[in-house]
């Protein structure tokens, strides 16, 4: 079970990587469409989840598994994919100087003014958002609430591979031919 949470977890940690890499550098959004394309990409590298656990189901249990086991062996790979994510953010914010919040904010501000709010709830809107910056700050807190961006995903996943492959009908292992 080890191996094949380290390998899809592996697997699935480098596509999400490559999804925010690709998120950052061409969508460049930090409003709703940066949200949908990193969750897009989130969703795409959490299909190993789903491809682990009925790997492992077919190749290691021979075509038949526990909606718990099924679940402990996607949460596994979540996890590590959950990993690889928030070090990833970890590595982007250090080689940019730390800037998101500070970027985040004056986009989000921008668009308020854009959008003809008014300056009470701008300012409310900057003063609650520099309290958030000042503890974004804090790298252990920027993790955990990183990790909050990809757990739920993550968690639906290994869900939904659970439930569907605890059935062995559900695309069966295929016989090899001999």
């Amino acid at each position: 079970m080890g191996r094949t949470i380290a390998v899809y977890g592996t697997i699935s940690g480098t596509i999400v990587i490559l999804g925010m890499f690709i998120s950052i550098t061409f969508v460049a959004d930090h409003g709703t469409m940066g949200m949908v394309a990193g969750y897009l990409s989130m969703l795409a590298a959490l299909l190993f989840v789903f491809i682990g656990v009925k790997r492992y189901r077919d190749v290691n249990l021979g075509g038949v598994i526990t909606f718990w086991k099924a679940l402990g062996v996607g949460l596994g790979i979540g996890l590590v994919a959950a990993l690889f994510y928030v070090l990833s953010w970890e590595v982007y914010m250090w080689q940019s100087g730390g800037t998101f919040m500070t970027e985040y904010i004056a986009k989000t501000i921008e668009d308020m003014r854009a959008a003809g709010k008014s300056g009470a709830e701008i300012e409310k809107f900057s003063s609650e958002m520099g309290a958030m910056a000042e503890q974004y700050k804090n790298p252990l807190f920027r993790m955990a609430l990183t990790l909050t961006e990809i757990l739920p995903v993550a968690l639906l996943v290994a869900l939904v591979s659970a439930a569907l492959l605890r059935k062995s009908s559900f695309l069966p292992a295929t016989q090899p031919r001999g």
